[in-house]
């Protein structure tokens, strides 16, 4: 199914409700094959969903490796923020990608910054995590 989109020149880019993409939910699922695919074929891996996130981000949280590594290499800088200010690094961080956190190092990611709640890589890979005050 997906060889038909990209041979009709479907939009690979168009969002659900959630803001996914194809990429962001093939990354988040696992799907390695069809990750490369769509990169192949001009898919945005810098896109955000909703909340921000992308599908570098989602493929360390659900402990994809070699995707997250394949997406490391995309053309997006290693500093994308989502909307509550964190970075592939602090998931990469919290998560304990320890693989996937070099890969980002070592592409110039800036381990200093921290997230809307002060959060920054070196704190989250200690397990030391903010979060909203109490109301």
């Amino acid at each position: 199914m997906l060889d038909t989109f990209i041979e009709a020149h479907y939009d690979l880019n168009v969002r659900d409700e959630q803001g996914y993409t194809g990429l962001i939910l093939a990354a988040y699922h696992g799907h390695e094959d069809s990750v490369e695919r769509l990169i192949n074929a001009g898919a945005d891996p810098c896109a955000k969903d909703n909340r921000g996130n992308t599908a570098l981000m989602g493929a360390i949280f659900k402990g994809e490796l070699s995707i997250a590594k394949r997406l490391v290499q995309a053309d997006c800088g290693p500093n994308l923020t989502n909307n509550a200010g964190q970075t592939a690094a602090m998931y990469a961080a919290l998560f304990k990608r320890t693989e996937v956190l070099k890969a980002l190092t070592d592409q110039g990611a800036d381990l200093t910054i921290r997230d809307s709640m002060g959060n920054d890589v070196q704190g989250l890979s200690k397990g030391e995590f903010q979060t909203l005050p109490a109301r």
